[in-house]
């Protein structure tokens, strides 16, 4: 069968399209109504969205394990979406197990939120705010739109990076255990005028599906107060969603002027309690979760795996504190430790793919190459198209001494990374082996 995945010359040349003039057009904004220039069709928003957003879903450790809560998300964001300007597009929604603060939207409509934001929510006027503005960005079409334009932060999975290992060389290890990407590294980044209309237009559905607007006003109370009390939980969410008190003080302004006869609208508390209940026992674990990545982003790594263990104390088998257990291990040289915990995350969630990716790169540094590649091969099964399996899988074959089946692994990666510490190893082997 053909690969699907979208090379990093694709992207590229796709990011490129005003320069070169390609698949060139007009598409009527279904916001405004109005033409604009659109080098992206919907059909492409679709396609793009398929490969990329499994990959985000994976680095935030994968959809919680509760049908319940997911089947709740998905009741709340379909009745928006049925109201929205977009109601055909293909609309998932899934909160994943991630505990820093966020939500995001890809551009063919999968959404999710963190149970880290569900937790600092109080009823479902507020997650219908922020479902209602994460859709306002698929509707307004604003990662296409920054295409065209030029200035999409988003990036292909086949061009992925780590932010960790940019900021910090000693974390290079720790890179291909993220899953190859991480830090939000292929979630757009909006700007101030693409939030102000996301909120406008989140505000719109929600009344639309008969919630009280004082839901996007206490949404922006939460964030606001987050980002001086809780700086690090939401700093991703606030890196791709610019915050203000402006966005605050407008939601306040727009639900007294605007939506004035909707106040009497419900807020929904109690249901919100009732569907979140069983989340929010996790509390003390996320607590002990988001005190650990702090820490770590302090690089205080040794105080980061002690709040990691007091988690699964309190939760032994909650699948990211396991894994963010495993790679400070990694970094701290410890593999050993960290192979012990990604066995367990491996066996806490065993169809989710990071954990196999994180156990390899435990067992390369235990060099024990034949695990590693039978954990890569896994994770490339569950989660095909991340070129960091592919380039680890070589790795693991070199080890093995295999260098025929490494050379090809090798470059197959160089096609779709050309630059970095990986592809000047890549590069050096096919060569030095003669294999172009």
């Amino acid at each position: 069968m053909k690969s699907t995945t979208m090379s990093r010359r694709e992207f590229l040349a796709l990011s490129a399209l005003s320069g070169a003039a390609v698949m060139t057009g007009c598409a009527t904004n279904p916001v405004t109504g109005k033409k604009e220039l659109m080098f992206i069709s919907e059909a492409e928003e679709i396609r793009m969205d398929s490969q990329a957003s499994p990959h985000q879903f994976s680095a935030d450790y994968g959809p919680v394990e509760d049908p319940a809560l997911n089947a709740y998300l998905t009741q709340v964001g379909g009745s928006l979406a049925e109201r929205s300007h977009r109601p055909g597009m293909p609309y998932t929604f899934r909160v994943v197990n991630a505990s820093h603060v966020n939500a995001y939207a890809f551009l063919g409509g999968s959404i999710a939120a963190t149970r880290g934001i569900m937790l600092a929510m109080d009823d479902e006027a507020e997650l219908a705010a922020l479902l209602g503005h994460e859709i306002g960005h698929v509707n307004a079409r604003h990662a296409a739109r920054s295409m065209t334009s030029g200035i999409l932060a988003q990036v292909a999975v086949a061009a992925a990076t780590v932010a960790v290992a940019e900021k910090n060389e000693d974390w290079a290890p720790v890179v291909a255990g993220l899953g190859g990407i991480g830090a939000g590294a292929l979630l757009a980044r909006y700007s101030r005028a693409h939030e102000r209309e996301a909120d406008a237009l989140g505000m719109e559905y929600m009344v639309r599906s008969g919630y009280n607007p004082q839901g996007m006003t206490g949404l922006q109370d939460i964030l606001v107060k987050m980002s001086h009390g809780k700086p690090s939980a939401i700093e991703l969410m606030f890196a791709t969603h610019p915050m203000s008190q402006e966005r605050y003080d407008t939601a306040v302004k727009r639900a007294r002027s605007e939506y004035g006869e909707s106040a009497s609208l419900p807020l929904y508390r109690e249901r919100y309690m009732d569907s979140t209940a069983a989340l929010r026992t996790l509390q003390p674990t996320v607590d002990e979760i988001q005190k650990g990545d702090k820490s770590v982003g302090d690089k205080k790594l040794e105080e980061g795996l002690s709040h990691y263990k007091a988690a699964l104390e309190k939760t032994p088998d909650d699948y990211e504190a396991l894994l963010k257990a495993s790679k400070v291990c990694l970094a701290l040289n410890r593999p050993a430790d960290a192979q012990s915990y990604a066995a367990a995350a491996k066996a806490a969630y065993p169809q989710e793919a990071q954990a196999y990716h994180v156990e390899g790169m435990a067992a390369l540094y235990n060099s024990r190459y034949d695990k590693a590649l039978a954990d890569f091969n896994h994770y490339d099964r569950i989660l095909p198209g991340n070129p960091n399996t592919t380039f680890y899988s070589g790795f693991a074959l070199e080890g093995m001494g295999r260098r025929s089946e490494a050379g090809a692994k090798y470059k197959a990666y160089l096609q779709a990374v050309g630059e970095g510490a990986e592809a000047q190893h890549a590069f050096s082997r096919v060569t030095e082996w003669q294999q172009w």
